[in-house]
């Protein structure tokens, strides 16, 4: 396989996590690179071919499949989750020994490892305070990036990202069920970003991100997290969810959904519309909301 991608004028591009947002950025990049999709799942392999890009079968959670990675691309986009345990992410770690000096990557990180921040609006010098083994292992995986990149004189860019939507990313089962929100005397502000937004950001962060430069990508949605069901559930014309003071949200959901419930926090998003150029297309999450319901 090596050998017939020597005879592509494109350079390479390396795509470790090709979820939902990865298939997304494939027809942006398809044009530009000869892309590289890591899968660690054979039976996606067609769907990737179709998609424009090379499969490798590699496992960020198996050290001994990626060696044949190394030196295969200068560029990396690294959309791949930690584990879900744990307070170091081991794949970022298993990548990190791979990576070839003076490379560009990319680094799909979460707006999780600021914590509560009490609805402050912020931007991205704010320290880092993770709350959560989660948001550790985010941290984790921003702090293996950095010294690899200084060690090793490659240019990263962190992309820190909210809570994404798109038509067929919202909360409908939620909403169908009738899980409560939070009264609005305690509820939290949340930052939002709709996937094929952050799919541009991320393609356009490769060459337009400074060195070891961190970004959120969040749009200029201002809104608490019930609100956003209320409106979502308007668009559908579903119920609006019921609402409940914390002590008694506490024993209808989830830990982990208790825990995005207690954080709050508004980003600002200057870095990404001066330094990467970015107009988005859904500025907030009105903008897909009144398409829904037209």
């Amino acid at each position: 396989m090596i050998t017939t991608l020597k005879k592509i004028g494109k350079p390479r591009l390396l795509l470790l996590g090709c979820g939902d947002v990865g298939m997304r950025m494939l027809p942006l990049l398809r044009a530009h690179y000869r892309v590289l999709a890591v899968t660690s799942q054979p039976q996606r392999c067609a769907e990737l071919r179709a998609a424009g890009a090379v499969p490798l079968l590699a496992d960020l959670d198996q050290p001994a499949t990626l060696a044949r990675l190394a030196r295969l691309a200068q560029i990396i986009v690294h959309l791949a989750p930690p584990q879900a345990s744990g307070t170091t992410d081991r794949r970022t770690r298993n990548l990190a020994a791979i990576l070839p000096e003076r490379a560009r990557l990319v680094y799909i990180s979460t707006t999780g490892v600021y914590g509560d921040c009490g609805g402050a609006r912020f931007d991205e010098t704010r320290p880092v305070r993770p709350s959560n083994a989660r948001a550790q292992r985010r941290v984790d995986a921003e702090q293996v990036l950095r010294a690899w990149a200084r060690r090793c004189g490659g240019r990263l860019a962190i992309l820190r990202v909210p809570g994404i939507y798109a038509q067929d990313r919202l909360p409908l089962e939620r909403l169908q069920k009738g899980t409560p929100a939070l009264i609005a005397e305690e509820d939290v502000y949340t930052n939002h970003i709709h996937a094929d937004d952050l799919a541009r950001i991320a393609a356009a962060a490769i060459y337009r991100a400074r060195p070891l430069r961190v970004y959120h990508a969040v749009d200029d949605s201002d809104m608490k997290m019930g609100d956003y069901f209320d409106a979502v559930a308007q668009a559908l014309k579903l119920p609006a969810p019921p609402r409940l003071p914390r002590s008694a949200l506490q024993q209808q959901v989830s830990p982990v959904m208790l825990s995005f419930m207690s954080e709050s926090r508004r980003l600002r998003n200057d870095r990404l519309r001066q330094e990467l150029g970015m107009r988005l297309r859904y500025a907030t999450v009105a903008d897909l909301l009144a398409q829904v319901a037209t």
